[in-house]
């Protein structure tokens, strides 16, 4: 496989409207993971993870049966996997929330598992409940199919950064309410209060999710204000001296609005050696964050372990 192949193009404009779809569908199916879990610290029972074919929630625990729901991206399927050995799906096709809900909801029924979720999307501007969303309808199987194998990369190499910290630090994960995959290291030391205030989101979870300070990095394919595909990455709370430090490669730079620093997924797709221009950034913008807060890198970070053959 050439790198165009491994690091397709995915201009946002292109499937702006089927990736607003796509983000309300796996909202359903996140939700229905969030119902039937534990809650875990910084809202890490929440997300979906990169699979070999798309995306999934992994397994959920339904009284004395195991299911995952999967969104299969090669063969445009949504499939309920469950430990009875039934195997319910439906085609990922056009079509509206409304009636992805409605067939998820009947899929789960046929494992006789029952669905109780607050219908209404996180994150996201002028939400409708998803029974009656007739608006959002747009799929475009070969647009999600390039954001998924972009993903794969991009988790593959999130993976190896945060390979080298031994301090507390996220699973690489794709949260559906900011549609974005992230990974996030923490220092150890307690955050100021989170103000709040994010859309769509209620304050008393920013506020768990945001207590201990953190550098998050991450990606999500274009929206609101950044109409391309972007790698992120910010510092809670942000140090004195975070937005006017020197950061990899010579293509990223702060955003003063979003507080945050960008990478256009172009930059790294076009690169000669996109991983290492990805982990430049990953690696220097974090840095960014722990020098100008004072953390303990020193017994915070390590050489990555070779694998054990």
């Amino acid at each position: 496989m050439n790198k165009r192949d491994t690091w397709p193009e995915i201009p946002y404009t292109e499937w702006a409207d089927s990736c607003a779809t796509l983000q309300l569908w796996t909202q359903i199916a996140g939700k229905i993971r969030l119902s039937k879990s534990p809650w875990i610290n910084h809202g890490w029972h929440v997300p979906l993870y990169i699979a070999p074919y798309g995306l999934t929630t992994s397994p959920i625990a339904d009284q004395a049966q195991t299911f995952q729901i999967d969104f299969d991206f090669i063969q445009s399927q949504l499939i309920i996997r469950s430990s009875s050995g039934k195997q319910p799906s439906f085609a990922l096709e056009p079509m509206t929330v409304a009636d992805f809900y409605t067939r998820i909801v009947a899929a789960l029924a046929e494992l006789d598992i029952e669905v109780a979720i607050d219908q209404l999307p996180n994150e996201v501007p002028d939400p409708i409940r998803f029974e009656d969303d007739n608006v959002h309808s747009a799929y475009d199987a070969d647009y999600v199919n390039r954001f998924w194998r972009a993903l794969s990369q991009i988790d593959r190499v999130f993976k190896q950064f945060r390979a080298g910290y031994t301090g507390k630090c996220s699973p690489v994960h794709f949260f559906w309410g900011s549609f974005d995959l992230a990974v996030t290291r923490f220092s150890g030391k307690d955050a100021p209060e989170h103000p709040g205030g994010v859309p769509g989101l209620p304050d008393p979870v920013t506020r768990e999710a945001y207590c201990k300070e953190v550098s998050s990095a991450g990606f999500w394919p274009g929206g609101g204000p950044v109409d391309y595909a972007a790698f992120y990455s910010y510092a809670y709370p942000a140090p004195e001296g975070f937005a006017d430090a020197g950061v990899q490669p010579k293509e990223a730079f702060f955003d003063a609005t979003l507080g945050e620093f960008l990478l256009p997924y172009d930059a790294v797709r076009n690169a000669a050696d996109p991983d290492a221009t990805l982990l430049s950034f990953l690696h220097s913008t974090y840095a960014a964050a722990a020098d100008n807060a004072g953390w303990d890198r020193a017994n915070l970070e390590r050489e990555p372990i070779a694998p054990v053959t």
